[in-house]
C-alpha cells in the first residue's frame, strides 16, 4: 500500500457524515451564540461541507480530530459546562462513540487512540438519557 492513501478509516459506517452535522450544527451555534447570523439549516451546510472535505480531502488523523472536537462539545453540554441542546448532544454522542467502538476493527493506532474520548462519551450519553427522557434540560 506503499504511496497510497489508506483509506480503511472510510468505511466503517455512514452515520457521521449523515447524522453528526446538523446536530454538530446546533451544539456549536449553542456554544458560540448566533454564527454570523445564518438559520440554522445554513449552518449544518456548512458542517456538512466540512465533513465532506474531511471524508474526500482529509485522513485518518484529521477525521478523529473533527471527532474530537465533537467529543469535547458533548461532554461540555452533559457536564453542563457549555450550552447546548441535550438531545442534538446525544445525536452526536451516540453516533461518534459507535464510530470509536467499530475502530476496533481497523489496523492501525485508532482504537487505542479514541480510549479517552470513549470513555467520556460513554459517561455523556449515560447522562444525556437521563436528561433526555426525565425532560431535565439545561
Amino acid at each position: 500500500m506503499s504511496g497510497h492513501r489508506r483509506l480503511d478509516w472510510l468505511g466503517l459506517t455512514p452515520e457521521p457524515e449523515r447524522e453528526l452535522p446538523t446536530a454538530v450544527a446546533a451544539l456549536r451555534t449553542s456554544s458560540h451564540g448566533a454564527s454570523a447570523g445564518l438559520p440554522p439549516h445554513d449552518l449544518a451546510a456548512v458542517e456538512r461541507r466540512r465533513v465532506e472535505r474531511l471524508i474526500l480531502r482529509g485522513n485518518r488523523h484529521s477525521w478523529l480530530r473533527y471527532l474530537a472536537e465533537v467529543t469535547d462539545l458533548v461532554t461540555g453540554v452533559a457536564a453542563g459546562s457549555r450550552p447546548g441542546d441535550p438531545t442534538a448532544a446525544l445525536l452526536a454522542g451516540e453516533v461518534v462513540l459507535d464510530h470509536h467502538h467499530m475502530l476496533i476493527g481497523l489496523p492501525g493506532p485508532g482504537y487505542g487512540r479514541t480510549a479517552q474520548d470513549r470513555t467520556a462519551l460513554e459517561s455523556a450519553v449515560r447522562t444525556l438519557r437521563t436528561h433526555t427522557t426525565t425532560g431535565a434540560g439545561r
